[in-house]
């Protein structure tokens, strides 16, 4: 027995939903690094070619694939070119997710005496279809690659799925009640899926990633000069080690839950990381 486990995932196939974002580029790079041939799925044609490209150059094998996770079509058409090109799935990241301005409120907390402003955008003025879009992305999004993917992933002795829930899930953050909703969702659904699957060689689990400073986001998190926005403050100081998390801080947890020698026991858990944000009860 050994005291050290490596990840290796040679000879495994790895599907990337989102792999063109910000944080699925760096699950896509991951997987390669430990062996697997990964297929990085997106909206963004252009984007996961770029990461795809990236494996490639570093000896790795990957493709890039347009999909819309939200249309069943779309991800049968894939798994169909990812078949061909690298195999069956053996590891599913559903790493595709979001927000909308449309399904987010501008205010924490409901002002009366702006109740009847034709120009606020709280609670009652949310747009419906902001919302379904929410929903689908998130939820549908996870859901639709599982079942397309998981068909193919139910009779192998060693197979994983990896959903992205949030820190929405444990504790919904205001304005925006869509998304909070929506990965909550994901974190039932994930507990859902672990014990439907439970009699096959699959094991299906979540990350919570906490906030993280990324370049999609940068904008939000701080101001022109640099320095923490109102609303970062108040998560750096609902986070116990007092800081945004990296993207490559989550990696661990993906190899982890992606390899069956590390993890063969871990079933239908959500796993935070966020700095000790959700362990955090303010005093």
């Amino acid at each position: 027995m050994s005291g050290y486990i490596k990840t290796d995932l040679t000879g495994q196939v790895a599907v990337v939903t989102g792999g063109g974002g910000v944080l699925g580029s760096y699950f896509c790079t991951a997987l390669a690094e430990a062996g697997a041939k990964v297929a990085v799925l997106g909206r963004t044609l252009a984007n996961c070619e770029e990461v795809a490209e990236g494996i490639r150059h570093d000896g790795g094998e990957a493709v890039a694939l347009s999909c819309d996770v939200t249309d069943k079509s779309s991800v049968e058409a894939a798994r169909t070119e990812i078949g061909r090109a690298l195999g069956t799935c053996d590891i599913l990241v559903n790493g595709a997710g979001g927000n909308s301005p449309k399904a987010s409120t501008d205010d924490e907390y409901l002002d009366l005496e702006r109740l009847e402003d034709p120009e606020a955008k709280d609670f009652f003025a949310l747009d419906t279809d902001g919302i379904d879009f929410v929903f689908k992305l998130n939820f549908l999004g996870t859901l639709i690659p599982s079942q397309i993917f998981g068909r193919d992933m139910a009779p192998k002795s060693h197979a994983a799925v990896i959903n992205v829930s949030s820190m929405n899930a444990f504790t919904p953050l205001t304005k925006i009640p869509a998304y909070s909703g929506a990965k909550s969702a994901v974190s039932n659904f994930t507990q859902w899926l672990s014990v439907y699957m439970s009699k096959t060689g699959v094991r299906v689990n979540a990350m919570a990633p906490g906030f993280l400073a990324t370049k999609q986001n940068r904008d939000l998190l701080f101001d022109k000069d640099g320095n923490l926005t109102e609303r970062s403050h108040k998560i750096i100081s609902a986070t116990p080690m007092g800081r945004f998390g990296e993207p490559e801080e989550l990696l661990g947890t993906l190899l982890y839950l992606a390899d069956h020698e590390a993890s063969g026991f871990v079933n239908g858990i959500v796993i935070p990381v966020d700095g000790g944000f959700s362990a955090y009860s303010g005093v």
